[in-house]
């Protein structure tokens, strides 16, 4: 009996998927191990594989058989929504040839690591050429892709990171946001003025002891080592596979509190790619559903749950333990200040939740102007000062605290930048629903007991894969469309209700 065209694509899914897998593992492996002198041989490695995955992907079978799925009657809504998704995945393939899917893999892999010392010298310069050469490459794919898509490039781009995903609606939102956080801020910091300051845990705190400690926090959150570990980078994030979870992270001896939170959020990520169903693997479907969701997940195991008064009850006795502390300087209550200060700052990883908004507004802004051809990469450390100034009022004092700061541009990564703050109104949605639907999460959280929070995840969002679209997955889990709410309604309670 011949093989269905359905039973065909899942096949040849299952191995597009595998490979994947292999990029992910390798570009880790290009963050945390690989030598300098490796970066060619990965940049050969990972485009060749790139290019394999596109031809599958592209191969005239696929279409085919895709066209033939399509009116398959006798789906089920798994495997409909299966196929909806590798459609759109072919359909961003075929906008492109080979030859650019390979330029453009080489590209970003040489520009990453030229950024890696420019970043650590201060030094856009050094990096310009290969950021202008990607830029150029990544413009080229936008507008290949707008056509074939019937978008806007910039919309074409974010449609990779999230599916669906319109700059427009993302205009609204943070319009809504600009309406309130710029009388918000000030208040919050007179505020915060007005009050003794807390008192500063004494260091240095040496990196054993903040790995020994991020290691506890993870498993008691859920994170699985035996599936998972966790390993050093120069910018934090989650990678791997939902099988082989790779995190990372960086350390300061002298200030332990940003590598902490800095593994929370990414061992939120983790718990998402952990809770992605497990029947559906190397599908799809079986994928996350968006980088708004993803950001969501992380940004609530870290703004949520883990700068909550609950959590750091938990956690205080852990951090004394692990550092020798002792006094008020350790109690639950100066730590929660600590973790709820609020500050305009140069650094994005390091913001708090009230001026973390306007860094992603800024690198929008920007990363829009680049895609339309309105801001030249030669500009971009003076537009990015303009900006700062504007939305913060501060400016870098150089560019490893300016345009430098962030991997994501260097490394090809354009469109990804908005589903951080989309991200942010989402987790604070997520959360007020979990608690209304199990109100004893909080009393759990100070216990440090996630048992609850997590399986609510797991059954509302995770287990989900992309079953549907992040607007109605979201209205399933919430009963509201993506909205800035509640959002300003933790904002109000965390920094003048508590």
């Amino acid at each position: 009996m011949a093989e269905s065209p359905y039973a065909a694509l899942h096949d040849r899914f299952r191995r597009i998927g595998a490979v994947r897998d292999a990029e992910a593992v390798l570009h880790w492996d290009l963050a945390t191990m690989m030598p300098k002198g490796g970066a060619q041989a990965r940049g050969e490695q990972l485009a060749v594989l790139k290019s394999l995955r596109h031809g599958m992907l592209v191969a005239t079978e696929t279409g085919e058989r895709l066209q033939a799925a399509t009116e398959d009657v006798t789906l089920d809504p798994w495997q409909q929504a299966n196929v909806r998704e590798m459609r759109r995945l072919w359909a961003h393939a075929t906008a492109l040839r080979e030859p650019q899917v390979e330029a453009l893999s080489r590209a970003a892999t040489n520009c990453e690591a030229v950024w890696r010392q420019a970043r650590a010298d201060s030094d856009f310069p050094r990096v310009l050429p290969y950021f202008a050469k990607l830029l150029e490459l990544v413009r080229e794919a936008a507008q290949a892709k707008a056509e074939r898509l019937g978008l806007s490039p910039y919309d074409a781009l974010l449609d990779e990171y999230e599916p669906d995903g319109r700059a427009a609606d993302i205009d609204t939102l943070f319009a809504d946001l600009a309406s309130f956080l710029p009388d918000f801020l000030p208040s919050v910091v007179e505020r915060q003025a007005q009050a003794a300051k807390p008192a500063e845990p004494e260091g240095p705190f040496p990196i054993e002891a903040q790995q020994a400690t991020a290691l506890r926090l993870m498993r008691s959150l859920g994170f699985e080592f035996d599936r998972g570990r966790l390993d050093v980078s120069l910018h934090p994030f989650c990678g791997g596979t939902p099988d082989d979870v790779r995190i990372t992270t960086r350390y300061d001896e002298d200030d332990f509190r940003s590598a902490l939170m800095g593994v929370l959020h990414e061992t939120g990520h983790a718990l998402y790619e952990r809770g992605l169903p497990a029947d559906w693997r190397g599908q799809p479907v079986g994928e996350a559903r968006g980088m708004v969701l993803h950001e969501s997940q992380s940004l609530l195991i870290e703004m949520q749950v883990c700068r909550s008064k609950a959590f750091l009850e938990f956690a205080a006795p852990m951090l004394r333990e692990a550092f020798g502390g002792s006094g008020p300087a350790w109690q639950a209550d100066n730590l929660y200040r600590h973790y709820t200060h609020v500050e305009p700052g140069f650094i994005r990883v390091d913001a708090d939740e009230v001026t973390y908004p306007a860094h992603v507004i800024l690198r929008y802004e920007l990363e829009r102007a680049m895609i339309g051809g309105d801001l030249a990469p030669a500009d971009l450390p003076g537009a990015w000062a303009d900006g700062m100034r504007r939305l913060l009022g501060l400016a870098p004092p150089d560019d490893r605290r300016g345009c430098l700061q962030d991997i994501h541009w260097y490394d090809g990564a354009w469109g990804y930048f908005p589903t951080y703050t989309l991200g942010a109104i989402a987790a604070a949605q997520i959360f007020a629903a979990a608690i209304k639907a199990a109100p004893q999460i909080l009393d759990e959280i100070a216990r440090g007991d996630f048992t609850t929070l997590l399986g609510w995840l797991r059954v509302h969002l995770h287990g989900k894969g992309s079953l549907a679209s992040s607007r109605d997955l979201l209205i399933e889990a919430t009963g509201k469309p993506l909205e800035t709410t509640a959002f300003r309604a933790h904002l109000y309670r965390r920094y003048f209700g508590e």
